[in-house]
């Protein structure tokens, strides 16, 4: 999802005047800095800049901002709650000081007082609460909510989904079978959002034909090989057009850079964070126990290899030699150091060792233990499909779902990112995991009903 406004059958002047009040919102955050440069830092370079050097600076700002807000979506009002709004504000605005800051020690060749700006970043935060605040009280003033229509085959719960999570854009009006809206498709007619869930593609298309001629706006949840196809390269033989779908198609190139940038920013962090690394290690060991965790994780074309973790939880967790799913905080396998260190993911950490031999990368999707893919397999039999990248420590489902998200929806995003692999979404992805680092519930646990159905546990 873009981190832009959406209005999809909406006018268009909807969409300029919330481009223009987006507009405000990157404006009024880069006002805090620019008063801190001219005021300030500005002053200090070593060689000072001119007028226009100045404001070159200030745009700098400016699109470094409105890039971090469109990547952690700080402009959707009308999706997420205001909360999520104004985090997603505050890290935009974070990360754009840091980065600021670091070029200004560059040009003043010292490293000035850092004060003056964390002033600026204290006004950026009132004025993210403030516009965020507005912003959502003007959009739900001025648009009611869409009349919508959730069409679905054997997936109901997305109206449950949209209610709790609070998603006031949609008045869901119409929840029915997919058959029974076949056969009435007149009771559409005055839908202003439909909701296509896990339908097969040929009733699917009988609505989205419907839909589109009427001017409705469609959304739908994939089915896997809908995201196996959004890979297809368009060519043309026979005098025919056709899509070419193949397995993973990375291409040496990419493949190369990839490699570099695991190497060199899992080397840098490596140097960074040894000190994080012997600390850890202490605490760890505090219970008695060993520091590191061991585990047996699939990567590439089914490569078993060890995944290497500080150890979280009980020397015994297993002693019944039954893996189990945890349930988050409330598993009483868990030690109180390990409690700590999955909330910060310091736990993660020893996996950038495997990065930097090569065993896992940076982005990719997550590794699995064999048990676990076994018990999914059953029932999903594409899910190893995930194994045609490498493992990897971030990747596109740990960013965009949950701890606890289900194993279906994790193939999906996997597939997602498989199906379009770059240098670009690879760095969008170590962007966004740095948002959900303070986010608890991308590591809830699961509920007992679903330790019972798979009774594995994925460290």
């Amino acid at each position: 999802m873009s981190g832009r406004y959406y209005f999809v059958g909406g006018n268009m002047k909807q969409e300029i005047l919330q481009r223009f009040i987006k507009l405000i919102d990157s404006g009024c955050i880069t006002i805090p800095f620019a008063v801190c440069w001219f005021f300030y830092y500005g002053d200090k370079v070593v060689s000072p800049y001119y007028n226009r050097g100045n404001w070159l600076i200030i745009f700098l700002f400016f699109i470094l901002y409105s890039l971090l807000g469109k990547l952690y979506q700080a402009y959707l009002v009308s999706i997420f709650r205001i909360s999520e709004i104004i985090y997603s504000q505050i890290l935009s605005a974070f990360l754009a000081n840091a980065i600021l800051y670091i070029i200004i020690c560059l040009l003043t060749k010292n490293f000035p007082n850092i004060f003056p700006l964390l002033l600026a970043f204290l006004a950026q935060i009132a004025i993210a609460s403030v516009w965020t605040t507005w912003t959502n009280h003007w959009y739900f003033k001025t648009h009611k909510p869409k009349a919508t229509a959730i069409i679905y085959d054997t997936r109901v719960d997305l109206k449950d989904l949209i209610i709790s999570s609070g998603l006031k854009k949609y008045d869901v009006q119409i929840t029915v079978n997919i058959r029974e809206c076949i056969a009435n498709i007149s009771m559409l007619e005055n839908m202003k959002m439909i909701f296509l869930t896990d339908i097969s593609s040929h009733e699917r298309n009988i609505i989205i034909k419907y839909c589109i001629g009427n001017g409705i706006p469609v959304m739908l949840i994939p089915r896997i090989g809908d995201t196996l196809m959004s890979s297809a390269m368009p060519i043309h033989m026979f005098h025919l057009p056709m899509l070419s779908v193949t397995r993973y198609r990375a291409t040496p190139e990419y493949l190369f850079a990839k490699r570099f940038f695991d190497i060199f920013l899992s080397g840098i962090a490596l140097i960074i964070l040894s000190p994080v690394f012997i600390l850890t290690a202490i605490a760890v060991k505090s219970d008695g126990g060993p520091a590191f965790y061991k585990q047996i994780r699939l990567t590439k074309d089914g490569k078993k290899f060890n995944l290497v973790k500080f150890r979280s939880m009980k020397v015994d967790a297993e002693k019944d030699g039954i893996a189990r799913l945890s349930t988050g905080t409330a598993d009483d396998r868990i030690t109180k150091v390990g409690r700590f260190i999955r909330k910060v993911r310091i736990d993660e950490l020893p996996q950038i060792w495997l990065i930097f031999i090569g065993q896992m990368s940076l982005v990719g999707p997550r590794p699995e233990r064999p048990e676990i893919a076994n018990q999914y397999e059953k029932y999903l039999p594409e899910f190893k499909l995930r194994l045609q990248a490498k493992a990897g420590l971030t990747g596109y489902a740990q960013v965009y779902g949950k701890y606890n998200t289900t194993p279906y929806d994790k193939l999906q995003m996997d597939l997602m990112y498989i199906a379009h692999p770059s240098l670009a979404e690879d760095a969008k992805i170590i962007l966004a995991t740095i948002k959900i680092l303070f986010m608890p519930e991308s590591t809830e646990g699961v509920s007992e009903d679903q330790t019972t159905a798979i009774s594995v546990e994925n460290h």
